[in-house]
């Protein structure tokens, strides 16, 4: 499901929740809001269970939309039932998760995780959005690997 309309972006606002670790920050200010969301749904009367992977879905969207120069947040903190009920999601429709897509307002900064650990993200006096990430070569790929054949 896609919405580009304003009331409905302010409904599907209303149901979602935002950066579950700033704890006084409820989400985008009006004028910095998302200007389109896409909702990924399961039609439980095609398949269920799911038998794909909607996470990878929505990162190649996410992907594509950067590639635009958008910004864009994979979104799982949802009221669903709240949401199903104010857009007249059909009980057939499962939803999953929740993309917000728009022109990005702030700045956001990948830091590497520090030694503890601690991949919180957090905000700086000025604004910036700082996100810790794992490395990949050092945290998240187990090797050794060896691409010659040993």
């Amino acid at each position: 499901m896609l919405s580009c309309d304003p009331k409905k972006n302010a409904l599907i606002f209303s149901n979602i929740a935002w950066a579950m670790y700033l704890k006084d920050w409820l989400g985008p200010s009006e004028g910095e809001r998302p200007s389109a969301y896409i909702i990924i749904l399961e039609d439980t009367q095609i398949s269920h269970p799911l038998r794909c992977d909607h996470g990878i879905a929505a990162q190649s969207i996410l992907l594509g939309a950067t590639e635009k120069g958008l910004g864009g947040c994979i979104i799982g903190a949802i009221k669903k039932r709240e949401l199903r009920d104010a857009l007249k999601i059909p009980a057939r429709y499962e939803i999953l998760l929740v993309l917000a897509l728009g022109k990005p307002k702030k700045k956001v900064v990948l830091e590497t995780v520090g030694p503890d650990g601690d991949i919180k993200y957090w905000r700086d006096s000025n604004g910036i959005h700082h996100v810790p990430k794992r490395s990949l070569l050092d945290d998240i790929i187990i090797g050794p690997f060896f691409c010659d054949g040993q």
